[in-house]
């Protein structure tokens, strides 16, 4: 049998060891929402203009229209594009199969509201906020832009895009009070782990996106 002398030094060590393993999670979420705070915007009449504005898809119905998290994030780059804040718009999305086709869903969204089809760019290969942001800066050439998307994602993907060459701004629609209380909790937690693997993708592994292709630019 160990001394007690031994044993008790070991309970701290396990003890501290989970609180470290509970707390280290909130510390690197708070560490995202800290270092990008100065770059987080509410309203259109604060956002400086830029060339392009990023809208992260959200998922459409199976008549092919955008959800309500995807529709509110297209008024809000169309209300961009319409104040002058962003001369087009790069449509970032899922069309991994024939029958699932986000960005054509926000081309037409846009285009119903009057923006031109020359202005709107669409990315067909934005599987997820990271690869969206590498393929706008390695597909696209974009080193300056505002990103579109709810508050609860929008420090992850400005802190993505700020890390990966593009310098970002983030415009955050309403969530929180907008949006059922069961969806936006799944939607944190969903993001809280989001941001754990983001900083390990741009901090560590730097994985190249599922599909790269030739450079494209933006005219």
């Amino acid at each position: 049998m160990l001394p007690k002398s031994f044993i008790f030094p070991w309970r701290i060590a396990i003890g501290l060891l989970i609180l470290t393993s509970a707390i280290a999670p909130l510390a690197l979420n708070y560490y995202v929402r800290l270092v990008t705070s100065n770059y987080l915007r509410t309203d259109v009449a604060e956002v400086s203009a830029k060339p392009i504005a990023i809208v992260f898809g959200a998922g459409v119905w199976e008549d092919g229209t955008p959800t309500p998290i995807l529709a509110d994030r297209l008024q809000a780059a169309v209300d961009l594009y319409k104040a002058g804040r962003a001369s087009k718009l790069l449509m970032t999305g899922d069309n991994s199969s024939p029958d699932y086709n986000e960005v054509k869903a926000m081309q037409e969204y846009a285009e119903a509201q009057g923006v031109p089809t020359n202005n709107i760019i669409l990315d067909y290969a934005g599987f997820s906020t990271y690869e969206s942001c590498y393929r706008a800066k390695e597909i696209f050439g974009i080193t300056q832009a505002v990103l579109v998307t709810q508050n609860f994602h929008l420090p992850r993907a400005v802190y993505t895009c700020r890390q990966l060459g593009i310098q970002a701004i983030g415009l955050g629609t309403p969530d929180w009070g907008k949006f059922d209380q069961n969806t936006m909790i799944a939607c944190s937690v969903r993001e809280f782990f989001a941001v754990l693997k983001a900083l390990w993708q741009v901090r560590v592994t730097r994985p190249k996106p599922t599909f790269l292709g030739p450079f494209e630019g933006i005219k």
